[in-house]
Parts: structure tokens; sequence; C-alpha cells
């Protein structure tokens, strides 16, 4: 587990022998987690977390994610990723000094794309859910195939339960 600022990473195995109600998430061998401490910070005058730190969190994870499980030098020398859509539905209101944990997940893994599902966790409870599909292109920014390498370290966080249409 690694700690930097506000926010934790761990792997599907710390959230497995950390908390004893994890099982209600549908955890996966290869989920990826991240946790966020809300404090006042996140939230406006009635005391309910912003909305838009969910979508904030999407990328924190995101990049935390691509550093540590796909590629740690984010493939700067092949070419960018591309966010081309992002989503998020908000299910439950946050208040300050609640933890969130975010499960991340891949779905729809293309040549040159992939999509990323996000869920955020308050007390088991799903309180968000939100999608990103990115793209792969060339220093040119010319869409590009993801190099091979890259599209199996994908796969291992992949769920194929996902159908894009039940998220819209």
């Amino acid at each position: 587990m690694q700690t930097t600022n506000s926010s934790v990473a761990f792997r599907a195995d710390d959230v497995l022998n950390s908390f004893p109600t994890a099982k209600a998430w549908p955890i996966a061998p290869q989920t990826y987690y991240q946790k966020f401490e809300t404090s006042l910070k996140h939230s406006n005058a009635t005391q309910n977390v912003y909305f838009s730190n969910f979508f904030e969190w999407q990328g924190a994870v995101r990049e935390r994610w691509f550093f540590e499980c796909i590629s740690n030098d984010m493939l700067q020398d092949q070419g960018v990723f591309i966010t081309k859509r992002a989503h998020n539905e908000y299910l439950k209101e946050a208040f300050p000094f609640q933890t969130v944990t975010c499960s991340l997940n891949a779905f729809n893994i293309q040549k040159c794309s992939f999509y990323l599902l996000f869920s955020f966790y308050i007390n088991d409870e799903l309180a968000s859910r939100g999608y990103q599909q990115i793209v792969f292109a060339d220093k040119e920014k010319r869409i590009a195939r993801l190099p091979d390498q890259i599209i199996r370290k994908i796969k291992k966080f992949e769920r194929t339960d996902i159908d894009l249409d039940d998220l819209k």
C-alpha cells in the first residue's frame, strides 16, 4: 500500500485482507483501488462534498493505475493517451470526513482504445459510477495501435460483464 497526500492506492488483495465487508464490492482479481479522505475543502456551504470531486478523482485514479500497473513512463516516447469520452453518475451524497474508495476496471478493450469503469463506494455503498474512453495516439496526435504488451497489461483488469449501454 502506498500513501501520497490525501489518497491511498491499493490492490484487490489489500482490500480483501483489510475490509471484512468487502464482499459487497464487485471484486475481480485484478481490480485497482484507491482511497480518498474527504474534508471540508471538498464541500460546499451545506457540507455536501462537491460532485465535481468524483470527476477529479477519476483522473487521479486513472493516472495512478496507469503509472503503477501499466507503464510508469506513461508511454511518453511512443505517444499520448487522449480522453475521448468521460461520464459520471452521482448516486449518493458524500460528506466531509468520509472515506471514499474507488475501484477501477477496464472494459471494451480495442486495438487503439479502451474504457475504464470507476465505481466509488462510501461505507460499502455505491455512491458514484463513471467511465472514460481512452484513445492512444502517436506523437503527431494520430490514432495509433496500442502496443501489444500494454494491451496485455490492460486486459488483466478487464471486466467482461460490462455493457456500455447499461452505463448510459
